[in-house]
């Protein structure tokens, strides 16, 4: 007899799935009886299969209302979403076009008609590295504006190592663009953080008064020109202004009386002003043979008038901002490094500034604080020691500084009675590294030597600087375009919100008026910084 095929007779549910048993086969068994049992055991799976059917279309029915209610939710979700979100490009693109032209003048590569209306000339520049050598700079800046007769961007106070330029002498220099670009971010980043210090709250130029041809207009107030956003913007940072930066660097191209800028820098360039030369002759300093084979350097340096080269007549005349990038310059092998502008027998007005300029004071509130230290702290003639110890190439110089201060001293305890000698010391190194230093030894012969020094959070420190701010020399340069009213909202909206670090120039004040001289790092800018208020500052006469 054929095998037939074990019907399924029994299906239980366990463990959340269904377990079927088959029927035993039918051969050897009384056929009529297991017939009866598989019939019985197709109506068992009949009846099951039934309910299987209807189980698999309840879950189907269940699955596709949950499809359905999912599509639904994500649908509502996604428009939610999108609402939220055109709800704020709208708010932050209706308030950005409301309060400044700016970003639509970027595409087009015009100048905002703000800054055209105006009808000025501004000279912009990128300053960099420390103190002393942007005030180097601004001093060139003075010059290269009173030259060109331009309208200065006085700059805040940068960050020591926030930007640096490179050297010229090796020809590796960032790029004009590319130092103007950084200054700018860097700028902002001050305005951002609540660190904005001008430099002309710092460094006194209201000599330059009486120059009428010599303008200056703060950076904070430029660049609500500039960009075209209102003064709470550019304060805040409220806008991404890096394109505004972009144009300013020339990183895009000059633009059609808009901007030139001067991508000229000390591997091309020194600049002269009627020094009698014929225009474009080569400079004495040129790269070596060794910098053209090992570092591949093409570079020519020409001497370039710049009054010729851009002044009246030339392609950037009529640009309203000429942007150079740095202005540092420092004699090197029988030149200048960028700028030789010494002489000018031609122009008077351009003689009388570069006297002026040559030694522009502190602000009174900090003169006003080395004064007080030196007669109410230090009450004798003292000695300054200017010691810089641990920066770049100074680390390496310890023991020739230390030297020519123990000359000094040595000298001096010659001639000196019972009293110990008084000494400022300013220096980089702080006073718990002294031990094991010549600072260490001097500190330990109490009867010969008493020290003095300052501290950043010193009292006299404190309230010079706070008095610094509330003046706020540096917002007084505005514009024509700014009344008084005007001024005082930008005091309000752009005051600095963190008091400034003002120990280094009340450090320097002190320094030059020190009576029994003073003895300071070779090499370093703040010693010839110091050298030159002794001979033009407040102590001058005395010393």
């Amino acid at each position: 007899m054929a095998h037939l095929k074990r019907p399924i007779i029994e299906a239980r549910w366990q463990n959340d799935t269904w377990h079927w048993r088959s029927a035993p086969s039918c051969s050897g068994f009384d056929i009529p009886s297991c017939r009866e049992a598989q019939n019985g055991g197709r109506e068992a799976m009949n009846v099951f299969g039934s309910n299987r059917s209807k189980i698999k279309q309840w879950y189907a029915k269940k699955s596709n209302s949950q499809f359905r209610f999912s599509r639904f939710s994500l649908s509502v979700l996604a428009l939610l979403f999108s609402f939220l979100f055109l709800l704020y490009l709208f708010s932050s693109s209706s308030s950005s076009f409301i309060s400044s032209t700016a970003f639509s003048t970027y595409d087009s590569r015009q100048c905002n008609s703000r800054i055209l209306d105006l009808g000025e000339r501004f000279l912009f520049y990128a300053p960099h590295s420390g103190f002393n050598n942007q005030l180097s700079e601004f001093k060139n800046a003075i010059l290269m504006a009173g030259i060109l007769n331009r309208t200065l961007v006085i700059p805040p106070i940068l960050d020591h190592h926030a930007v640096a330029l490179g050297s010229c002498p090796k020809f590796r220099v960032l790029d004009p663009g590319e130092i103007r670009f950084s200054v700018w971010e860097h700028m902002f980043e001050l305005l951002r953080d609540g660190r904005y210090v001008s430099m002309a709250d710092i460094v006194d130029i209201s000599s330059l008064a009486s120059y009428t041809s010599i303008k200056a207009i703060d950076f904070r107030t430029f660049a609500y020109l500039w960009c075209g956003v209102d003064l709470e913007s550019v304060c805040s940072n409220e806008f991404n202004l890096k394109q505004c930066g972009r144009l300013l660097a020339g990183l895009d191209g000059n633009v059609d009386k808009c901007l030139h800028a001067v991508d000229e820098d000390c591997r091309t360039t020194v600049w002269t002003y009627q020094n009698g030369e014929v225009d474009g002759v080569l400079d004495l300093f040129q790269p070596n043979e060794q910098l053209k084979k090992k570092k591949k350097v093409t570079y020519v340096r020409r001497r370039r008038d710049v009054y010729r080269t851009l002044g009246p007549d030339s392609e950037a005349e009529s640009a309203t901002v000429l942007a150079f990038g740095s202005l540092f310059t420092a004699p090197y092998k029988s030149s200048e490094l960028y700028i030789d502008i010494h002489e000018v027998r031609g122009d008077q007005r351009i003689s009388s500034l570069m006297k002026n300029i040559e030694h522009l004071p502190f602000v009174p509130e900090i003169l006003s604080a080395g004064k007080e230290y030196i007669d109410k702290i230090i009450k004798a003639p003292f000695l300054c020691a200017q010691l810089r110890l641990l920066d770049g190439q100074f680390k390496n110089h310890w023991k020739a500084t230390f030297l020519a201060l123990k000359q000094k001293l040595d000298s001096i305890l010659q001639n000196a009675n019972e009293q110990p000698i008084h000494i400022f010391v300013m220096t980089d190194l702080p006073e718990s590294n002294w031990t094991g230093s010549y600072l260490g030894d001097l500190v330990s012969d109490s009867n010969r030597f008493k020290l003095f020094f300052l501290k950043e959070h010193d009292e006299l420190v404190v309230r010079a600087s706070e008095k610094v701010m509330a003046v706020g020399h540096g917002l007084r340069l505005a514009s024509s375009a700014f009344g008084p009213g005007r001024i005082r909202d930008m005091k309000k909206k752009c005051a600095a919100e963190k008091l400034p670090d003002i120990l280094l120039y009340i450090e320097e004040t002190v320094c030059s008026c020190a009576s029994l001289g003073f003895i300071g790092t070779a090499g370093s800018t703040i010693a010839e910084s110091i050298e030159l208020m002794s001979k033009y500052g407040l102590c001058s006469g005395q010393n």
